[in-house]
């Protein structure tokens, strides 16, 4: 009878054992936590560009855009160029007024249920000189 309780009792340590080993894991596994990028309004060099022009986020992410050369510069989405179409949208995502001084920032949050795909950007006063970007959401 003391075997089978010694037995019984060193089981049920080896299985409190693994309880607590994976329990630790789901406690302490890195949660996923939004990010933040950067996008330069006018490149280094002093292109009419966004740099990068081309950045893959998250919902829930943030982008802060930077003032940084040829000002003034803004950022507008292209409500026929996302993936809902949708109007709301792309005002929600939009920063018209226009930044003027280096080093001004104005920041984006992608909304937790915008739909994935490709959005298209554009700085109002220099979109003809071909400043547009791309923000991919997976």
């Amino acid at each position: 009878m003391k075997l089978i309780a010694a037995s019984l009792r060193r089981l049920s340590l080896a299985v409190l054992t693994m309880i607590l080993v994976v329990s630790s894991f789901a406690i302490f596994a890195p949660s996923a936590s939004a990010e933040t990028y950067q996008i330069k309004l006018g490149s280094d060099k002093g292109m009419l560009a966004f740099e990068p022009s081309k950045v893959t986020v998250k919902p829930g992410d943030t982008i802060e855009w930077v003032n940084n050369k040829v000002p003034p510069h803004n950022v507008v989405f292209d409500a026929a160029l996302n993936p809902a179409k949708s109007a709301d949208l792309a005002k929600s995502l939009s920063h018209k007024s226009l930044l003027m001084s280096p080093g001004q920032t104005q920041t984006t949050t992608i909304p937790a249920d915008a739909p994935t795909g490709d959005y298209t950007f554009y700085c109002e006063p220099h979109r003809g000189a071909g400043m547009v970007g791309h923000i991919i959401v997976q």
